[in-house]
Formats: C-alpha cells, structure tokens, sequence
C-alpha cells in the first residue's frame, strides 16, 4: 500500500509516497514532476526505513536514578513526575524560571504552536526557538524590509541568484526546480566561499571572503543605481527612503570592496549586470547567511535587491507568501502582565511577527549560568540537542548540569539526552499526522499523514504536549482527544478541514496564486511600501538603513586574535547523508559518509607541513578538535571547512568546541558560529 504525505527528515517538508506493507513502513519515494530518472535522490529517504527501525531507538521512557544509570517508566509515571517538578518549580520559584527549548527535528508547524500554547498556560514565557542562527533572523529582515519572507519563483526565472546555500543537499525540490529553469536557459549566480556543486555549474561564482556578505550586497546595489539598472517606477511608487540607501551604498563601490572580500571586481560587476537586467529574476538565499554576525543587516541589503530591481511578486522573482487562514492557538494573551522572557535584550527580534515567538537561544544558556536576566531552574528540550549544536558546547553543556530539572524528547539518546533527569521517546515522521508551517505560510496546504503506528511506546510530540498539559491541570486548553481535531480547530477560519487534505494529498490552494498582491494592499510594514529606510528601527535607535555608518571591519568571531589565530574557519557543508547531528547513528548513512574532515588548501598544507589524510588539531580561544585533513581546492587559501554535526558520534569532533558566544548581533541575538578565526596544526600524536 502507498500513502501520501510529508517527509520531515528536514527542514524541506518534502511530498512522499510511503510504501507501507502488514503496517510496516518499506521505503519511501519523494514526488515531483519530473521523469524519475531526473529527480535528485535523497539518501536519508532511501534510508527512511532504516531510521525508522533503528535498534537505538527509544522506545520507553526513561528515569535517571540515583547512580545516574536509566531505568524504563511508564508514560503515566514519567509525566506525573515531569508534571510535580514543574509545579514545585513554578511554586517556589516562579513559571518564568521554566523554558522550553526547540530544535528543529519536529518541525515548526502546529508542534511549535503547542509547544507555545502549553508554556502560555502554564504561566511561562519562556518557550524558545532556534531561529536566531537559522532562518528566523533572516525572516526578519525580509521582514523589516517588506513585510514577509519571499519565495523564490525559481521554476519561471530567466536568472536565479544562490546565496549561501546549496540546494542540491538541503533541498531536492529546490534542485530540481534550478535544473529545470537552467534547461529553459535560466543563467546562474552564486555566492558561496565553498566550491558546491552548484557553484561549479554556475556562469558566475562569487567566491566571497566568509562572513563578508553584506558589503557584497551594498557594493550590488552602489553598481545597479550608478548604472540606473534599478526599477525607477517600481521605487517611485512602492518603496521608503531610497535616497539613504544610495547614499550608504555609495560607501561600498565595486572597487573599493573587491579585494577585501576575496574578490575580482570584473566578476562582481558581471554578476550584478546579469542579474539586475535580466527580464526577471529570483534570489534564493540561505543558511550561509545566517549564524553570522552580522546576519540582520546583511540579509536586509541581499533583500533591497529584490526591489530594486522590481522583481517582488512578480513572475520569475521573489513571491510574497499568501498565507493560509488560521487560528494563532498560542495563548499569549494568558501570560501575566509583565511577563518578562529571558530574551528580553532582543525586544524587536522577541515581537516581529505574530507567532514566531522568542529566538535568541543563547539567553537561554545565560540564564542558567549568569542568571541573566534571572535563573532558569528548569528545563524541556524538545527534538533538539544543543549539547552537540548550539554555539561554544562546552558552556552549554556546564548549563545543561547545572539545571535543577531537565526532560529531554527525542528518537535517540544524544549527547543532549545523557544530561536529562527524564527521557521521553518521540515518534518518527512517518509515525505522526501534523500541520507543517511550510504548508501553513503560503496557500498550497498540504497534510503530513501518519503512515505507520508508532513503534513500541513512543509518542508523537502533539500527544506528549497534550498529555503534558493535562498533567499540569490544563485540561481546558488541551480539549482536543486527538490531533486531528486540532488541526480542524486550528484550520477553521480557512474553511478547510483534515478530510479535506486527505482527499486531495497533493494540496489545497485555499485562493489563486496571485502576483503583484502589492497593488491593492500595499506591503505589510508600518508605511505600506518596500522599506529602504525603516523608521521603526531608527526608532529604536538602530541603523534605518543597512551598513549607514560606512563600516568595514571584520565580522568574524575571534577577529582580533588574528595573529595566532591567523585562519578562517567555516562550519562544513551540510551533509546529504544527516540533517545536523540527526541519524549518524544508522549504519545505512554512516557507510556512505563514514567520518568527519577538515578542507585545507594545498597552499596552505604545504606550508604547514600536512598532508591528505594527517590528523590535525584545530584551535580558537574557545577550545579544540582533532580530525583528519583533506586536502582540498573547495575552499580559498586562508580558509578551512570542518566537517559539521559529528559532536554527537565523537566529542573532539564537535566544531562547536570551537565557536564563540560572547559577540551577538544586537538585533537578533545571533553568534558568529559559522566563521571563526582559528589555527590549524598537525597533531603530534
């Protein structure tokens, strides 16, 4: 039998038809629209199987005892003890001293809006994201900007512009959607340090000196407007303080930036010309541009391109979402008057949007070690494990051991989990029917459908939420018996309905794809126009303009300790084989990708005496790892790529024993842990 429905293996929320015999899931294929043969694999769904029915599941709860081994519970007594910790927690200390942290394995649909509903109702503020070193800070400026986050018409683009990011491995739609608009003779640019597969088949790679991304753009837009390639009309009617931006742009001529980012003037120059004089044309930007210093106003300049050059909702641009009616089913209104999250430094990034909710996770770890703004006591991570990801591990991991109480949800037992008092197992994606906020922020609503039961005693996050809640005397908030009838509730204003989405599992478009929205509504900030300018941050007393104070220095963690720490360090490609530190546990992927490296330019290994294969230390003032060298041309001399997410196999394999938390973007919150200044020697044992 095959079932449709969404693979949440990552962040893509990809269609699948999962075949499923006597109950048990068999394999699953992603759908599309091209030939088979020309559909870019997934070798995490090939291995879909194998996740599924990995021996080291978790498949019963789990209580830490008092000589820190486990011992299996039922979920009755795991959640009443869960449930009397937090009560005698919120009694003694206050509900604001519970938090609780997501990750992204559970996806960031209608399981974030429990998750938030529960914390509301009980009395916390407290629920925090991992948003601010991946894709909600750069919501943000998309929205600050225009007022959404735009979706790139990749399919009808006569030019598509990569920005720090590389498809071919985070996202087989995306890819294939990029090869197609190629075979219709679509031109490419790309902007990445790294040398990816789409870079090599690119008219134009950018090969960018990391973290240095916002001065590419401003010198982008300086070109487009001293060529008067920009879209005098469009800007006439539609956008805010034109005259600032070119102003501060003017600071950043082609010339004048080339060198310092690592780059050929003639190359940024042809770049520029290609994409702002093509008929239309799209920019898909990414995680390269998050988890960097300065991710806000960088974003922000890569999003003025767009209108710029009037290529906003137009065919072959940038769409403006149609967003699906619904309920905000959060309960923030429940928090007490005065309520004050731990993220409560980062004002504009915590209020940007009506339910993203709070993400600058690193408040969290200062909450517990500095107790700033006060002490958290308390704990739940949800499908994350920030021991292994979240920047400069060996703090996080001092903070984990210092909570009083941590419960810990997840399909396996991670380096995060060995911290936890109480273990909860979570189900699979194909073992639970939820509501992707993919599908919920533009109109094409698809269903993920449960496709098989989940295994031995775990649970799918919406049922240990509801559970949860009910234990903490929140009956009449979690009346749902089950998540469909959630999602029903969730749904009503759209007038669609859980069968609805079952009978057409290819989607329901609750209203015409439509274009040039703008023209009857206006954009979505405070002035109804394309903001150049933002008054509401020079308001709160913040550059209105990207890069307005002409600055050029250097936006790299450890910057000034250059002399002994003289190399670039830049967090590894994403792998194909694992999403972050999820799945090195099936042998299935680990045969294809077996270990971790580090990239070292040729020039550079010589020089420092290493050669392919030589195990090397690399340092920074945070700590240090040992992994093997690769000699390799995918990066420029100066620069090293170490190999990301293989914390969780091996502890002196975790690049974040290297990153730096102290340096944050004021705006969101985000450490500079994508690019680093390190050093990188031969290991002597």
């Amino acid at each position: 039998m095959k079932i449709d429905t969404v693979c949440r293996l990552c962040s893509s929320c990809c269609p699948i038809r999962a075949e499923v015999q006597q109950g048990r899931l068999i394999g699953a294929e992603r759908k599309s629209k091209l030939p088979h043969k020309d559909r870019w694999p997934c070798p995490k769904l090939d291995a879909a199987a194998d996740i599924v029915y990995s021996p080291q599941r978790l498949r019963q709860p789990l209580i830490r005892q008092q000589d820190n081994g486990y011992r299996e519970a039922s979920w009755d007594e795991a959640l009443d003890l869960i449930a009397a910790k937090l009560l005698n927690c919120r009694k003694e200390h206050g509900a604001e001293t519970v938090a609780w942290l997501r990750g992204m394995a559970a996806d960031w649909g209608a399981p974030w809006d429990y998750a938030n509903r529960l914390m509301n109702a009980f009395g916390s503020p407290n629920t925090i994201g991992n948003g601010s070193v991946c894709h909600v800070a750069r919501e943000m400026a998309h929205n600050y900007t225009y007022g959404a986050m735009t979706i790139p018409h990749v399919q009808d683009s006569d030019c598509i512009l990569i920005w720090g990011k590389n498809d071919q491995h985070t996202n087989p739609p995306v890819y294939d959607a990029i090869c197609h608009a190629r075979k219709q003779g679509a031109k490419l640019i790309v902007v990445d340090p790294v040398k990816t597969g789409l870079a090599a088949m690119a008219d134009v790679w950018l090969q960018i000196k990391p973290a240095h991304d916002g001065y590419l753009a401003m010198a982008m837009i300086d070109e487009i407007v001293r060529n008067d390639w920009h879209d005098r009309e469009f800007i006439d009617r539609w956008t805010a303080g034109f005259e600032e931006l070119q102003q501060a742009a003017s600071a950043y001529p082609v010339e004048k930036v080339a060198r310092p980012l690592a780059l050929d003037a003639a190359d940024i120059r042809t770049a520029t010309k290609l994409y702002a004089t093509s008929e239309n044309a799209c920019i898909i930007d990414g995680n390269g541009l998050d988890m960097q210093l300065e991710v806000f106003d960088a974003t922000r300049a890569v999003a003025m391109l767009r209108a710029l050059t009037g290529n906003l909702d137009r065919p072959g641009g940038d769409l403006l979402p149609q967003p699906v009616p619904s309920r905000n089913i959060q309960l923030k209104e429940r928090l007490p008057a005065g309520s004050r999250p731990v993220t409560c430094d980062y004002p504009l990034f915590n209020s940007f949007h009506h339910n993203w909710g709070l993400h600058a996770q690193s408040c969290v770890v200062d909450a517990i070690l500095d107790r700033k703004p006060y002490a958290l006591k308390a704990l739940v991570v949800q499908s994350g494990n920030p021991a292994v990801t979240m920047t400069d591990s060996n703090r996080v991991q001092q903070a984990l051991a210092q909570l009083d109480f941590l419960v810990v949800i997840d399909m396996f037992m991670t380096r995060t989990a060995r911290f936890a008092d109480v273990i909860l197992p979570a189900s699979s994606c194909f073992e639970k029917t939820q509501l992707n906020r993919a599908y919920l922020r533009n109109s094409l609503v698809m269903l993920q459908n449960k496709v098989i039961e989940p295994l031995s005693e775990s649970w799918p996050d919406w049922k240990i939420i509801f559970e949860l809640g009910r234990k903490l005397g929140l009956e009449e908030e979690f009346p749902w018996q089950d998540v469909e009838e959630a999602i029903d509730y969730q749904l009503q204003p759209s007038g669609l309905t859980i069968a609805d989405l079952r009978e057409q599992p290819d989607g329901v478009r609750v209203a015409p794809q439509t274009f040039e929205k703008f023209t009857e509504k206006g954009f979505s900030t405070p002035s109804g126009k394309v903001e150049f300018a933002s008054e509401h941050l020079r308001l709160a007393s913040l550059p209105a303009v990207p890069f307005a104070d002409g600055r050029f220095d250097a936006p790299i963690s450890f910057a000034s300790q250059a002399s002994d720490y003289p190399l670039i360090g830049i967090s590894g490609a994403r792998s194909p084989f694992f999403t972050h530190s999820q799945f090195h546990q099936v042998p299935a992927l680990l045969q294809k990708e077996p270990g971790p490296a580090v990239d070292l330019p040729p020039e550079d290994a010589r020089t420092l005496g290493i050669e392919n294969g030589d195990c090397v230390e690399v340092s920074t003032p945070r700590g240090r790892i040992a992994l093997p060298a690769r000699i390799s041309r995918a990066v420029k001399p100066g620069t090293v790529r170490i190999a990301w997410g293989w914390g969780e196999t091996d502890p002196l394999a975790s690049l974040n024993n290297l990153t730096d938390d102290d340096r944050r973007n004021p705006v969101t919150g985000t450490p500079g842990n994508r690019s680093f200044m390190c050093r990188v020697d031969k290991s002597i044992d």
